[in-house]
């Protein structure tokens, strides 16, 4: 039995960032938006077209409230980057909703045979499309906060919709998911590695 003194154990999520360069891109991504998951398909180009030593990409995930489950979607990204996998993971859970969207998104928003899904439901699919348990993780209350941050950092940074661009902590309301990934590259300031 733990007594005052001992930590409890909490999970830490694993950064959701690759590369490691000075020039610092925050994307921040909403779990079941169509736009979101363009921009997230553009990201490995991006990184590989800049560099990894030049440019480091920070995912931050961007919930709203007329996706029905980005709740349970956030939550379970996060869950994977708990973890042995950690943000890898958390990609390949990411990957896998974005790509079977419609399973996670009811029908204009509001209407559809989704509306009979618990969120044990959609969990179950998420761990059944990923190949990750996710289940103990995300219903570690110490995921809570974790979560919880992320939509804090959005909004503490203006963000209001998805997908957003920061460089350097300035928000690029030019940047769009539907730009080419060279197009990208220039307006957060690089040339092609």
């Amino acid at each position: 039995m733990a007594d005052s003194t001992t930590p409890i154990p909490t999970l830490i999520p694993d950064p959701l960032e690759w590369g490691h360069g000075r020039k610092i891109l925050e994307v921040f991504l909403e779990p079941t938006c169509p736009y979101s998951g363009r921009a997230f398909g553009k990201l490995d180009a991006l990184l590989a077209l800049a560099g990894e030593d030049r440019l480091t990409i920070r995912i931050r995930l961007q919930p709203q409230p007329w996706h029905m489950f980005t709740p349970v979607t956030t939550r379970a990204i996060l869950a994977a980057s708990t973890t042995a996998g950690g943000r890898e993971a958390a990609r390949k859970v990411m990957a896998a909703i974005y790509a079977h969207r419609d399973e996670f998104e009811p029908v204009d928003h509001c209407r559809g045979p989704l509306l009979d899904k618990a969120p044990a439901e959609l969990l179950a699919r998420i761990e059944e499309l990923s190949g990750f348990a996710l289940r103990a993780a995300f219903e570690d209350s110490a995921l809570t906060q974790p979560v919880k941050w992320q939509a804090r950092y959005a909004r503490q940074n203006g963000i209001h919709v998805s997908p957003s661009f920061m460089v350097d902590g300035l928000l690029v309301p030019d940047m769009s998911s539907g730009d080419e990934v060279e197009a990208w590259l220039k307006k957060i300031g690089l040339s092609a590695g």
